[in-house]
């Protein structure tokens, strides 16, 4: 077997939120934070680090028609969306390995539309909390 430095690329990313290629995407972002403090005792240095609540958010950033589908099936509104999100690395085709990351409970935080001069496309982005972030599902 020949050796295959190759590296994921941008052309081998597949999101698929609520069911629906989203063949419009321009990036994603999420990520996972947990609640960290340290906890002090006699002396100044901490004795000790605890840890409390985990928190999933992130990003989408799409061109405005894939915006206006999300809009439509939202009744108007991406806010009165639920959506669950699968985010995939690879290309079966050629034998590339798969990584597929499983964004559960998907809710909207905002609905923001731009626009600027010059301009020769809308380019949104929608930010998002989840309730959990799987990773290679």
């Amino acid at each position: 077997m020949p050796f295959n430095s190759r590296e994921f690329e941008w052309a081998d990313l597949t999101l698929i939120v609520g069911g629906r290629d989203v063949t419009g995407v321009r990036g994603v972002k999420y990520s996972e934070k947990i609640e960290r403090e340290p906890i002090y005792a006699k002396g100044r240095k901490p004795k000790a680090i605890q840890s409390g609540n985990i928190a999933y958010e992130g990003e989408f950033m799409m061109l405005q028609s894939e915006y206006d589908a999300l809009e439509i099936s939202g009744g108007g509104s991406i806010l009165s969306l639920s959506v669950d999100a699968l985010v995939s690395f690879g290309n079966p085709i050629d034998g590339n390995f798969m990584k597929t990351d499983a964004l559960d409970g998907i809710r909207f935080l905002e609905g923001v539309k731009e626009y600027k001069q010059g301009d020769k496309f809308a380019d949104i982005t929608v930010p998002f909390i989840c309730l959990d972030i799987r990773k290679n599902v």
